[in-house]
């Protein structure tokens, strides 16, 4: 591995941890110097948003299939803990530093920490080289027509879309030189990022981060679910998803690398139906994308509702044993508690399923948008704080694009139309597997004998709000609150 002792160049991994189609790390191999590459676990930099359960057991083991890419080229990932401002100006003062190459990153309060890092860096003489390595395009370059950022996602996907959505990759550097002296590290172990009550043997069971991972999932589903996309995506039992969302937000892979792999399979295939699910593949990457547009023009939604309107709606805040029993998959509602349980088990739910619960939460039972999201904040392993906040908005009916609040999703029609023979529910509730198919999404409704067969009396919950009476309730508090609102601007 070649050395070098000219000025050395520090490359600041944060959700970018991968060497293929990293602009930031590309841009400093072609510097020249003797490269070093650091990871900072300052958790506290992004509160109140600091990183939930889920995603620091996958950022653990993310950094370790980094650190060994990295060692195939002779070097070692040097861990920091945080503040950022302090590692990093220590980190210089170890190594000589005299450039940091970072990629962006969008999330409200990181984006002001590092304005304030380029400053303090700018003082010591230490230049910052910025890329944009997460998304297609810089969500600051991207306007509607009257020059204002897109609220409304189909023209914003027909504008990325008149500007060709990017497939162009660089691979990794080749030569990577690395500074002769030894710095100080901590092991990603001394972190601390693992649970310290083994919660997590099936989410180990079911994911595998890094790098490598990510392009193996990437190409599994191109070979195996990709043409069927269309029909079988919102069916939770199938496995007929991509499940590239944690391998995104934590930047094992790029979206100009989703991009060019389809088209790469495209060239090779003649099978009908490509086409459109390539194009609803991508429409889904740039949702995405679309989130985190959202966020970086209106970096208040974290916590307020992107409609102002809906800033005094009455939803409750403390929802107490509701919540619980939400959040344990014990509603009563049989798709809502499969999904809540699979989120437990494994770190993930179905996105259809997510939508349902998310309604559930905040049209059903009236509890705050923000109860739902930082929940999932903390079981998701894809967490991603842009699309948490977006998706959960437009669930409740007050962000960009979303569905009206009045339009309330009945779980028990959605259960019965993509997982019409109970398979989801029977998997992750199996206190219903006994029940016939024709109650297996409203138990409470099945006869008495059917109930008693099925051996769910004492076993599964009554629904804490059924679906005609959540929905009644949502449209009448909806009602008032649009009465009540109307009256003010008189």
């Amino acid at each position: 591995m070649p050395e070098s002792n000219s000025s050395a160049r520090i490359v600041w991994f944060r959700n970018d941890l991968r060497l293929q189609d990293n602009p930031a790390l590309h841009a400093a191999a072609g510097a020249g110097g003797p490269l070093v590459f650091v990871y900072i676990d300052a958790p506290d930099d992004g509160a109140p948003w600091s990183p939930g359960a889920a995603s620091r057991w996958w950022l653990h083991h993310s950094l370790m299939s980094l650190n060994e890419s990295l060692g195939a080229h002779g070097h070692t990932l040097v861990i920091r803990r945080g503040p950022a401002q302090e590692a990093l100006t220590s980190l210089v003062q170890d190594t000589g530093a005299t450039s940091i190459y970072v990629n962006h990153v969008y999330e409200p309060t990181l984006v002001s920490r590092d304005s304030i890092l380029q400053d303090a860096l700018a003082a010591r003489g230490v230049a910052w080289h910025a890329f944009h390595g997460s998304f297609w395009f810089d969500p600051a370059n991207i306007a509607s027509g009257q020059q204002t950022p897109y609220r409304v996602f189909t023209p914003y996907f027909r504008a990325l879309q008149k500007l060709g959505l990017p497939d162009h990759t660089d691979p990794a550097p080749r030569q990577l030189p690395r500074l002769r002296r030894a710095l100080h590290t901590v092991s990603i172990e001394e972190l601390g990022l693992l649970p310290k009550i083994a919660w997590d043997q099936q989410i180990s069971a079911t994911w595998r981060p890094g790098e490598p991972a990510a392009h193996a999932r990437l190409n599994k589903f191109l070979d195996s679910a990709l043409i069927a996309y269309p029909e079988q995506r919102d069916v939770p039992d199938r496995d007929a998803t991509s499940h590239l969302s944690p391998h995104l937000h934590f930047g094992e892979i790029s979206p100009r690398q989703i991009a060019q792999a389809i088209n790469a399979y495209g060239a090779h295939t003649s099978a009908p139906g490509f086409h459109a699910a390539s194009v609803l593949l991508l429409r889904e990457v740039a949702w995405r994308e679309f989130s985190n547009y959202i966020l970086y023009h209106f970096p208040k939604t974290t916590e307020s509702p992107l409609d102002t309107r809906f800033a005094q709606f009455p939803w409750q805040t403390d929802g107490g044993a509701t919540l619980r029993r939400w959040q344990q998959g014990r509603t009563g509602i049989p798709i809502v508690d499969a999904g809540m349980r699979e989120l437990w088990a494994t770190g993930f739910m179905h996105n259809r399923v997510r939508m349902i619960v998310a309604s559930y939460l905040t049209k059903h039972l009236g509890l705050h948008w923000l109860l739902g999201a930082r929940w999932f904040w903390d079981t998701l392993v894809d967490a991603d704080l842009a699309s948490n906040t977006f998706n959960w908005q437009w669930s409740a009916g007050c962000g960009a694009d979303a569905a009206p609040y009045f339009r309330v999703f009945n779980p028990v029609a959605q259960g019965e139309r993509f997982d019409p023979h109970g398979s989801y529910v029977r998997r992750w509730v199996p206190e219903l597997r006994g029940m016939s198919t024709d109650w297996i999404h409203q138990p409470w409704n099945a006869p008495a004998g059917a109930r008693r067969e099925a051996g769910i009396e004492s076993r599964y919950p009554e629904p804490l709000i059924k679906p005609d009476e959540g929905r009644k309730r949502a449209l009448d508090t909806y009602a008032m609150w649009k009465e009540i609102s109307e009256q003010s601007l008189k």
